[in-house]
C-alpha cells in the first residue's frame, strides 16, 4: 500500500504540488470556523456569524467553476495567483475593519469566497503532466481524496492554534496568508507554468454540455446532502450522549473512516469501468448510512459513524476519474470545479434539511436523511447508466496535448474499461 503512495510522492513535482495545493486550500477550509469565532470574538451573534458563513459558502460555490473555466482558457499562473491575492486582501479587509459596518463585511466576505483560488481542480488537471501511467494517476486521485480528510481534520486545530497565540484576527490574516504562499508554490512550478488545456469548442455552457457530466453532479448532489445532514442529526445525538465531547469523536470518526477507506481504495487497481463501480460504492455509502439510527450508546455510536465514513473517499475518488473522462475537451478544471462546487451545495442543503427534520421528529428523523439521500444518489445513477456509459472523449492520442505548450502530440490517458 505505501509502496503505491510513495511511488506518486516520489515523481518530480508531485510532492511540492499536493502539499502547495492543501496549503493553499487552507483558507476555505477553515473559513466557516474562523468566521464564527472572529464574529464571536467582536461581540456579533452566532446567527450573523452563520449569515457571513453562508455569504461566504455561496460566493465560493459560485466562483469555483467561473474561475476554473478561466483557468483553461488562460492557464494556471495568470488565474491562481490573482485570485488567491484578492481573496486573502477581501479576507484581509474583512478582519481588519470587523462586522461594522455590516455591508462593507458582508461584500469583504463575499468576495473572499468568490476569488477563492480553484487549486483542487487545478491539480487534478496536472497529475496526468506529471504521472506518465494512468494507474498512477488513479492513485493520485485517491491520495488526494485522502488528503482532503486530513486538511480538514487538521485545519480547524490550525485555527484555534493562531487564536490561542494570537487572537481570531490573526487567525485570518495568518491563514490567508499562508494560503497565498500556498497558491504561489503552486503556479511556480514547471507543470503548472508548462499547462495548457486542450482545445474547446466555443460553448457557453462549457463543461456541463457533457451529459455524463450532469448525472454525475446530479448524483454527488445527494451524497453532499448525506454528508450534510450527518453533521446536523449529530448534535441532538451528542447532546443527549455527553455533549460536545461526543460530537467530536463522531465527526472525527466519520472523517477517520473516509480516511481509511480512501487510502485503502487507492491502494489497488481496480478492473472494469469506474462507472459501473461508482454505483456500487454509492450502494454501500448508502447502507452503512442506515445503521445510524440505531442510535446506541456513545462508543457504539462512534464505531458506527467510522464505518458509515468509510466508503465517502473512495466515492470521491473514483467521480474524479470519471469526470475526467467525460469533461469536454478544453473543459477539465472547470468540471472539477462544478464537482467541488455540487458537492459543496448538497452539504449546505443537507444542513438545512436536516435541521427541521431534527427539529419534527428528532435525531432518528435526522440520522434517516443520510440513507435516504444515498438512495436516491444510487437511484439517478441507476437511471442514467446509458449516459454515464458513455464518456464524452477518448483516445490514446492527442493532436493537442493540454499539457504541452507547444502543442506537440503525446501519448494521452483514456480509461476505457481498467481503472
Amino acid at each position: 500500500m505505501a509502496a503505491g503512495y510513495l511511488e506518486i510522492l516520489r515523481a518530480r513535482h508531485a510532492a511540492r504540488l499536493l502539499t502547495g495545493t492543501l496549503v493553499g486550500r487552507l483558507p476555505n477550509a477553515t473559513a466557516a470556523i474562523a468566521l464564527v469565532l472572529f464574529v464571536r470574538a467582536e461581540g456579533g451573534s452566532y446567527g450573523l456569524a452563520g449569515v457571513l458563513a453562508a455569504v461566504y459558502g455561496v460566493a465560493n460555490a459560485v466562483g469555483q467553476p467561473v474561475l476554473g473555466r478561466l483557468v483553461d482558457l488562460y492557464g494556471q499562473p495568470r488565474v491562481q495567483l490573482p485570485a488567491a491575492v484578492l481573496s486573502a486582501l477581501a479576507m484581509a479587509v474583512f478582519a481588519c475593519s470587523g462586522t461594522d459596518p455590516l455591508p462593507l463585511a458582508c461584500a469583504a466576505v463575499a468576495a473572499a469566497g468568490l476569488f477563492t483560488p480553484p487549486l483542487e481542480g487545478g491539480l487534478r488537471a496536472l497529475w496526468p503532466a506529471v504521472l506518465r501511467r494512468e494507474e498512477q494517476v488513479h492513485t493520485a486521485y485517491a491520495m488526494d481524496a485522502v488528503a482532503q480528510e486530513v486538511m480538514f481534520t487538521v485545519g480547524p486545530l490550525l485555527v484555534t492554534l493562531c487564536v490561542s497565540l494570537g487572537s481570531e484576527r490573526a487567525a485570518l490574516l495568518v491563514l490567508n496568508a499562508v494560503g497565498v504562499l500556498g497558491a504561489l508554490s503552486v503556479v511556480l512550478s514547471p507543470p503548472s507554468r508548462a499547462w495548457r488545456s486542450a482545445p474547446r469548442a466555443a460553448h457557453w455552457l462549457g463543461a456541463l454540455r457533457s451529459p455524463g457530466l450532469l448525472v454525475l453532479l446530479g448524483a454527488f448532489l445527494f451524497v453532499g446532502v448525506a454528508l450534510g445532514s450527518i453533521t446536523v442529526a449529530s448534535v441532538p445525538y451528542a447532546d443527549a450522549h455527553g455533549g460536545d465531547a461526543v460530537y467530536g469523536w463522531l465527526m472525527a470518526a466519520l472523517g477517520l473512516g473516509a480516511l481509511i477507506g480512501g487510502t485503502l481504495y487507492g491502494a489497488r487497481a481496480w478492473s472494469g469501468a469506474p462507472e459501473r463501480r461508482l454505483r456500487v460504492l454509492v450502494a454501500l455509502l448508502a447502507v452503512c448510512y442506515l445503521p445510524l439510527m440505531l442510535m446506541p450508546g456513545a462508543v457504539a455510536m462512534v464505531l458506527l459513524s467510522l464505518v458509515s465514513g468509510v466508503f465517502l473517499a473512495p466515492c470521491i475518488a473514483c467521480a474524479f476519474i470519471i469526470v475526467d473522462r467525460h469533461a469536454p475537451s478544453g473543459t477539465v478544471t472547470e468540471a472539477f470545479s462544478w464537482l467541488v462546487t455540487t458537492f459543496t451545495v448538497g452539504a449546505s442543503l443537507g444542513t438545512g434539511l436536516a435541521g427541521p427534520v431534527v427539529q419534527a421528529g428528532g435525531p432518528l428523523w435526522g440520522y434517516a436523511v443520510p440513507g435516504a439521500a444515498g438512495a436516491v444518489s444510487l437511484l439517478v445513477l441507476l437511471a442514467t447508466g446509458r449516459v454515464l456509459a458513455a464518456p464524452a472523449r477518448s483516445g490514446v492520442v492527442a493532436a493537442s496535448s493540454e499539457n504541452d505548450p507547444n502543442r506537440a502530440a503525446e501519448p494521452r490517458f483514456s480509461s476505457g474499461d481498467r481503472a
